[in-house]
Order: C-alpha cells, then sequence, then structure tokens
C-alpha cells in the first residue's frame, strides 16, 4: 500500500528512529546550558561536570538521529523534496557541530571551560537546536513526513 506522506527509510515497526533520538540533544544541551549558569552563579565544579556529561549525552543521541536522518535523506524522494528539509539537516548538523566544539571547551578546567566561551557557545548551539527542533517539528506536522496510514 502506497501512503501519501513521505515514509522514513530508517525505522523500526513503522517508528522513525530520527524522530526517536533526534529530541535527545534538545534536552540535553538545553540542560548544559542551565547547569553553565549555575557553574556560574555558584563556581561549583560538578554543574561543570554535569555540562560536559550532557553535551557527551546529546552527542551521542544526536549521532544516532544524524545517521538515521542520513539515511532517511538518502533513501526517501519525498522527504528530500519538502521544502524544510535542507535548512532543518543543515542546521541539526550545525548545532551538533557547535556542541562538539562545545564539549571540547568544556574539557578545560574550571572556570575557563565555561567562562566565556562554554557559555556562549550553549547558548548559541540552544539558539540553534530550538529553530532546528521547529523546523523538524514542520516536517511531521505540515507535510507528515514519517507518518504512517493505519487503517
Amino acid at each position: 500500500m502506497d501512503y501519501p506522506h513521505p515514509h522514513s527509510t530508517a525505522s523500526i515497526g513503522g517508528q522513525p528512529v530520527h524522530a526517536m533520538f533526534s529530541q535527545f540533544p534538545t534536552v540535553c544541551f538545553s540542560l548544559a546550558l542551565l547547569t553553565d549558569i549555575f557553574y556560574v552563579l555558584t563556581t561549583n565544579l560538578m554543574w561543570q561536570d554535569f555540562s560536559a556529561w550532557l553535551l557527551l549525552a546529546g552527542l551521542v543521541f544526536g549521532g544516532i538521529a544524524l545517521v538515521a536522518g542520513i539515511i532517511d535523506l538518502i533513501g526517501s524522494r519525498g522527504i528530500r523534496e519538502q521544502s524544510s528539509t535542507w535548512p532543518y539537516a543543515v542546521g541539526f548538523l550545525a548545532a551538533m557541530l557547535l556542541a562538539f566544539v562545545n564539549s571540547l571547551v568544556h574539557a578545560g578546567d574550571g572556570w575557563t571551560a565555561v567562562m566565556p566561551w562554554g557559555l556562549a557557545l550553549s547558548v548559541v548551539t540552544v539558539i540553534v537546536v530550538a529553530m532546528t527542533s521547529w523546523l523538524g517539528r514542520s516536517l511531521v506536522f505540515k507535510y507528515g513526513v514519517g507518518v504512517s496510514n493505519y487503517e
């Protein structure tokens, strides 16, 4: 049966893998910004450690989402044809690259790992992730990407 919506190539049990994992970076990078702010306010190294771990978790799950998204892009012409697909893909990749650089910055010692570049990168990453998440949601809600017709 042919579905009217673009289907996801990388799916498990009909559920798109990219959609399952793409929300983890949004949450992890947003929480990393929050823990960076707490570190600046308290100078307690625990918050810097939390930021580093949150960035790592966001990068791992974002990497899985990125691979699944690339498989979807390559495998589904319907997904490639949607107007929001390419800005979303570029935005997601940019967010992952920003978070990777941020993770390298956070690998430093104490105050210099967060101030000023770690905090600035966290802010920019969260802004890019928020815009990218909005584009990704529009792919699902406006164009029905990955939505199945079950009768």
